[in-house]
């Protein structure tokens, strides 16, 4: 009994920068007000886009499901961000440890495809104009938005399984939130099999997508440049912008999260990028797309 008890602690601590206090508070107000933007601004976009018949289009439900993520993503890491930063007891509950890393998991997933998923409705609104709304009609916009979906919640629920299923020797997670590489640190075993198959789903759903995006936009490129009219290109790169400075921000700092080989100097590098991929892109998001579409 007492091993089980080991195994599968209570609670956690969260260590986030405890070591740093004189962090804390400055963490608190940019947590607090990156919060406060991304629940306002993804909101407003997800509203407009319902009720404004001109915004039916793909692009902008792609762009409210994008929302709708962000809202969800943010919302599973900073109120419990906010208490312990609060606190003195740094403390999440097991159960709350698993939430949280299932539903990091699942949205971030999910946001890898969607993000290529928006790259393959631009490159047929520009390299395909006469045939966009053939293409690009309701059935496949729905079916193109859960496939992204299912599959970053199907990828969650294998790496959370076999990361929930490892022998824990100790509670103290060193990030401000669960998840997966924070977690394999405390295991009781080796865990090289573990960070081979987490490299392997981040090579899936990091770089493949990447790639995909790549081809569609060097498409993309090549087709604007055969625009005559100057008026038509500024038109045509700016529809694509904010597009690709939500996938350099959400790409860039995952790669580094996942794909970077582990080490000392490198650990609160990757706490300050995982906090820019979670609160900070999402915040981001309805700035660039409203900014760019202006």
């Amino acid at each position: 009994m007492s091993q089980v008890n080991e195994s599968v602690p209570q609670e956690f601590i969260l260590l986030g920068f405890s070591d740093r206090p004189w962090l804390e508070l400055p963490l608190f107000v940019v947590f607090l007000v990156s919060y406060i933007l991304t629940i306002f601004g993804n909101l407003a976009i997800i509203l407009v886009s319902h009720l404004d018949p001109k915004l039916h289009t793909p692009m902008y439900f792609f762009l409210s499901n994008l929302s709708l993520l962000d809202l969800c993503y943010t919302t599973s890491m900073v109120p419990q961000m906010l208490v312990n930063i609060y606190n003195t007891r740094k403390v999440i509950s097991y159960g709350g440890c698993v939430a949280q890393l299932f539903i990091f998991l699942a949205l971030g997933s999910t946001e890898c495809l969607l993000l290529a998923v928006m790259s393959f409705d631009r490159f047929v609104a520009i390299c395909r104009p006469l045939h966009y709304s053939v293409i690009m009609h309701q059935r496949l916009c729905l079916q193109l938005a859960a496939a992204s979906w299912l599959s970053g919640f199907g990828n969650s629920v294998l790496q959370s399984t076999w990361t929930l299923q490892m022998p824990l020797c100790g509670r103290e997670v060193d990030h401000f939130f669960c998840e997966v590489p924070a977690l394999l640190k405390l295991s009781c075993v080796d865990t090289t099999a573990n960070e081979a198959e987490l490299f392997f789903i981040s090579v899936l759903f990091l770089l493949i997508p990447v790639i995909l995006i790549l081809i569609s936009y060097a498409f993309i490129v090549q087709a604007v440049l055969r625009i005559q009219s100057a008026d038509g290109q500024r038109k045509a790169f700016s529809t694509c912008g904010s597009h690709l400075i939500m996938v350099s921000l959400f790409y860039g700092t995952a790669i580094s999260m996942y794909l970077q080989p582990p080490s000392p100097a490198s650990k609160d590098r990757g706490k300050m990028v995982s906090l820019f991929c979670g609160i900070i892109a999402p915040m981001l998001n309805p700035l660039i797309y409203t900014e760019t579409k202006t």
